[in-house]
């Protein structure tokens, strides 16, 4: 790809050199919307060669003066800048012109992160949205995006956001109660669609219980570990219950199943033990049964 552009860069300056006089011959557009048919009218007499040059698109056409020149709708369908080049025996003229987009957007290409993110975060979901017409070209007007975002709580009120310069973007809130939302973005009839998982947060509070185990040994047991908003932690998350008696320290760390951790722990009269989950500590139990 990088050898094509320098060769295609390299033709134009080669042609262009050849232009040594600026000549009514001709009436060539200013702007020609991608996908659309277009012609030139040329004036004089003899045969001569029309070249234009722009991004990814060398196109030549072998005429004589004083024909119209006609482009077919699909001839010419890269936005850009291009040069027009007519050649005439020794002499020839150029012009210059710009391919816009088509006005008429037919896809969007849609960014949404993260795709896994916790719940009740301010601005944490990020959507872009870039419009483009039927030949992948940035639709540079003006064009309003509607963004939508439903989750297990339900539909939000749709939001629309006018594009600058062919982006579009919003950031908004996930939301307080953890699963998967849908996160569309549409322009008339194109749309697309992402899915971002929403998690519980950290560990909100811890609640223990403490009862006696056979063997001189305490059972000890977490009620359901849930975040600040309610939701439950997943399982697999670390809970690490400590006994501190006197002349020792027992640590084990137990993982989250079905919402609770539990273990048992030697039961050492006047121990204190306590339960937390990362930095979140739970309550203390003053174990005073002797063992």
């Amino acid at each position: 790809m990088k050898r094509s552009i320098t060769w295609l860069s390299g033709f134009a300056v080669a042609i262009a050199q050849l232009a040594t006089a600026q000549s009514s011959g001709w009436q060539f557009p200013e702007k020609v919307q991608a996908g659309s048919a277009f012609s030139v009218t040329t004036s004089g007499s003899g045969s001569a060669a029309l070249y234009i040059v722009g991004p990814g698109d060398v196109v030549k056409r072998q005429f004589n003066l004083g024909e119209t020149i006609a482009f077919a709708a699909d001839d010419l369908h890269n936005a850009g800048h291009y040069t027009a080049i007519l050649v005439s025996g020794s002499s020839s003229q150029s012009a210059q012109f710009d391919v816009v987009a088509s006005r008429q957007p037919a896809s969007l290409s849609f960014l949404a992160k993260p795709s896994r993110l916790p719940v009740n975060l301010t601005n944490g979901i990020s959507g872009v949205v870039f419009v483009l017409d039927a030949f992948g070209n940035l639709e540079l007007d003006p064009q309003p995006v509607a963004f939508e975002f439903s989750d297990a709580a339900g539909q939000r009120p749709p939001r629309v956001v006018n594009t600058i310069n062919g982006v579009a973007w919003l950031k908004i809130n996930s939301a307080p109660k953890a699963g998967p939302a849908r996160f569309q973005a549409s322009i008339g009839n194109a749309q697309e669609i992402r899915v971002i998982q929403q998690v519980p947060g950290e560990p909100c509070a811890i609640r223990m219980t403490a009862k006696p185990a056979s063997g001189q040994r305490v059972a000890l047991q977490t009620k359901p570990v849930r975040d600040c908003n309610g939701n439950p932690v997943p399982d697999g998350t670390i809970v690490s219950f400590t006994e501190t008696y006197a002349g020792g320290q027992s640590t084990v760390d137990v993982p989250l199943k079905r919402g609770v951790a539990q273990t048992e722990l030697p039961a050492e009269k006047g121990a204190v033990i306590s339960a937390a989950a990362g930095v979140v500590m739970g309550n203390e139990i003053r174990w005073s049964r002797q063992p």
